[in-house]
């Protein structure tokens, strides 16, 4: 059995995958007001950059630049996952899978992260975050999903507010 390791590069940018252990659940949007309260909150307390951000209902997808010294990407989302957690009313939200195994959390024990390696790395993982909404059938264009760094990218005349529909293939926290 082969150890999977984590990429631990200082002041690194990375894509991640964060999800909640019940893929059904739509927890990340009853309660966006909370978890930007504590992504926020989180951001503080160990520095990092959101490059790019969007929240669906069972997962997120995030790119973040690392303090040029630090590479622990891992204490972070565990801070991030953990508070959340912690002022939800958990036993309500727990996987069937979790209460057999006498687990308590609502999110995966995992995350999937990848280290962005050069612009045009970066490039692919921003459209695939900002199309995922569209991907997952949720919105037919990017601009309707609300919880996504899509608009912060319009306002900054990065993107064509027409950016993503359906029928062009391109794969801050709302606003």
């Amino acid at each position: 059995m082969s150890t999977y390791r984590r990429e631990r590069t200082p002041g690194a940018t990375y894509f991640f995958t964060v999800t909640l252990a019940d893929r059904r659940s739509c927890l990340l949007m009853d309660e966006i007001a909370l978890l930007r309260q504590v992504y926020a909150e989180a951001s503080k307390r160990m520095p990092f950059k959101t490059i790019a951000i969007c929240v669906l209902p069972d997962h997120l997808h995030a790119v973040w630049e690392l303090p040029e010294d630090d590479h622990d990407y891992s204490r972070r989302w565990a801070l991030i996952k953990s508070q959340f957690s912690r002022a939800l009313s958990t036993m309500a939200t727990v996987s069937a899978s979790k209460v057999r195994k006498r687990e308590k959390g609502i999110w995966q024990r995992r995350f999937w992260e990848h280290r962005i390696r050069d612009e045009s790395d970066l490039a692919r993982h921003v459209d695939y975050i900002h199309f995922n909404p569209v991907k997952h059938g949720l919105v037919s264009q990017v601009g309707n999903w609300p919880y996504s760094s899509f608009h912060r990218y319009v306002a900054r005349g990065l993107l064509p507010a027409d950016w993503g529909g359906r029928d062009d293939g391109c794969g801050e926290f709302g606003e």
